[in-house]
């Protein structure tokens, strides 16, 4: 995953597929040999390589055979090629915060019941996540969060409250940073301290309940405010970029990120450990949770073939894919397994995401990123409750334009 990247980006660049002539995914019977089987994939170039391995060896398996392409395209390239008949049969490495748009235009196809064992999986949050009114759109295949990130030669270990941490990052100056203008990052603070963004659950979710202006979000954004005037941690206008290089620069003692930064620290010799997010107020810390999808489109004549071959990569490549992905894994075997255990840093991203709330998987979203960023008015100083008010008005205008 791209560092940094907002998992909610805007839709105008949604990845999808883009338009591949001769891709056959689209065309011939539902029969179980001697087909075809188109894949689009937005992954790292490991994954790429185990899909491809794992098609090889499932189109040997059943007479069929399976193409596998490399997607950059956005999504109205998607949606003209699969109403083309020349779209995939399945996608792979779609974001659960992107499938809104698929899901309305009439591209995904329902997961058959009993398809997939959620038993197996770590938690019902990553199927809630491919939910849209009350039924499953897509498979969980890997999840992802934020942690805190903490220098081990200031500190032994993580503390296990925020009260803690930030007295302990007072003593060090400015100890504690993090991206301020990032609502993945700060939407947790508010999540925490009782703030929600959308009435509801996942799968059905209220876009007219919006929570950003309830007496818990005004109490995280003041939270927010307060890193910056009363415990002067860190500049009112930090970027990401600043923080993670003053934290891998050993300037400061605490940083939440996501894995994605973890390579960088490890490259700069930086000795340091990943935990949970601390506590605040005793409640545990409710960080986004990202979940990586696959989907069979609805547009498909080989639906069948498509969730088999799925099940079986599923089942056979899972714990390849988490070794050449480092994404957190979704499945509890593979969570057991000796490549975790032997993973030091991914263990502190998997204990969040027991706690963590998956993103709103609701086109309604985008109209939330957008609003969110006037949360930096109250680091300058304005009155939290009129922030607030002017976030819920943004998300209702945005909204509006999207209808």
């Amino acid at each position: 995953m791209a560092k940094k990247r907002i998992l909610a980006c805007l839709m105008a660049t949604l990845v999808a597929g883009s338009l591949f002539v001769g891709c056959g995914g689209s065309s011939g019977s539902d029969s179980k040999e001697g087909k075809e089987i188109t894949i689009w994939t937005k992954v790292k170039d490991g994954e790429m390589k185990t899909i491809e391995e794992q098609a090889k060896a499932w189109g040997e398996k059943t007479g069929n055979t399976v193409k596998v392409v490399n997607d950059e395209g956005g999504f109205q390239d998607y949606l003209q090629a699969a109403n083309s008949s020349k779209g995939p049969d399945i996608y792979i490495g779609m974001p659960h915060d992107n499938l809104a748009s698929f899901y309305e235009a009439g591209l995904l196809e329902e997961v058959p019941d009993g398809k997939f064992d959620k038993s197996k999986y770590s938690s019902e949050s990553v199927w809630n996540a491919t939910s849209f009114e009350g039924k499953n759109y897509a498979i969980p295949l890997a999840q992802e969060t934020v942690a805190l990130f903490y220098n081990k030669d200031k500190v032994k270990e993580a503390p296990k409250t925020m009260e803690e941490l930030i007295e302990i990052a007072k003593k060090d100056g400015n100890g504690f940073q993090i991206d301020l203008g990032n609502f993945y990052i700060t939407g947790g603070i508010v999540q925490t301290l009782g703030g929600y963004i959308f009435g509801g659950e996942q799968g059905a979710l209220k876009a007219d309940d919006i929570g950003l202006a309830n007496d818990g979000s005004i109490k995280g954004y003041q939270f927010l405010a307060d890193l910056v005037k009363k415990h002067k941690l860190m500049p009112e206008d930090i970027t990401g970029d600043i923080a993670s290089t003053n934290f891998k620069e050993g300037k400061s003692t605490f940083y939440i990120s996501g894995p994605w930064d973890v390579e960088q620290f490890e490259q700069a010799k930086l000795n340091f450990g990943v935990a949970t997010v601390p506590t605040i107020d005793g409640k545990d810390y409710k960080s986004f949770l990202g979940v990586q999808t696959a989907f069979v489109s609805a547009k498909s004549a080989n639906k069948d073939l498509a969730f088999d071959f799925l099940s079986e990569l599923i089942d056979n490549k899972s714990e390849e894919l988490f070794k050449v992905g480092n994404r957190i894994p979704v499945l509890n075997d593979v969570l057991a397994s000796d490549a975790i255990k032997e993973n030091k840093y991914l263990q502190g991203f998997v204990d969040q995401s027991k706690v963590a709330v998956p993103m709103p998987n609701i086109l309604e979203m985008q109209a939330v990123w957008n609003a969110t960023s006037q949360i930096t008015r109250v680091y300058k100083g304005e009155d939290a409750k009129k922030v607030a008010e002017d976030i819920v008005s943004a998300v209702k205008k945005g909204i509006e334009t999207q209808q």
